[in-house]
């Protein structure tokens, strides 16, 4: 190759460098932002997150537990209907379910 060929090429090579070293720089700063700033424990998706006291007072009813050992009868049967009649109930009381402020801070509690 020419001398110009290979300057393009250790450009091109610098280029993906920097631009990596840029990614993983911005990625660590924002990952210890999120961390620092405690926002990471309103990231619901991640196990073990800190429950709002709020949350701990709202705990399921035993009821709502049903163990995967169990038979299927007509009284575990009458239990989950009545505990999914109770949760339904609670869904259809919503006035507008898709009103814009259905996701607002107020209505998730936030």
């Amino acid at each position: 190759m020419n001398e110009e060929g290979d300057k393009k090429n250790h450009n091109l090579l610098i280029l993906g460098l920097v631009s990596t070293a840029v990614a993983l720089i911005t990625t660590a700063v924002s990952v210890y932002v999120y961390h620092a700033s405690g926002d990471i424990y309103l990231d619901r998706s991640r196990p073990g997150f800190l429950p709002d006291e709020k949350e701990i007072e709202k705990e399921l009813k035993e009821d709502y537990k049903f163990s995967e050992n169990d038979e299927i009868n007509n009284d575990s049967l009458e239990n989950f209907l009545k505990n999914y009649k109770e949760v339904l109930d609670d869904l259809d009381k919503t006035p507008n379910p898709f009103a814009a402020d259905t996701l607002s801070n107020e209505s998730l509690d936030i």
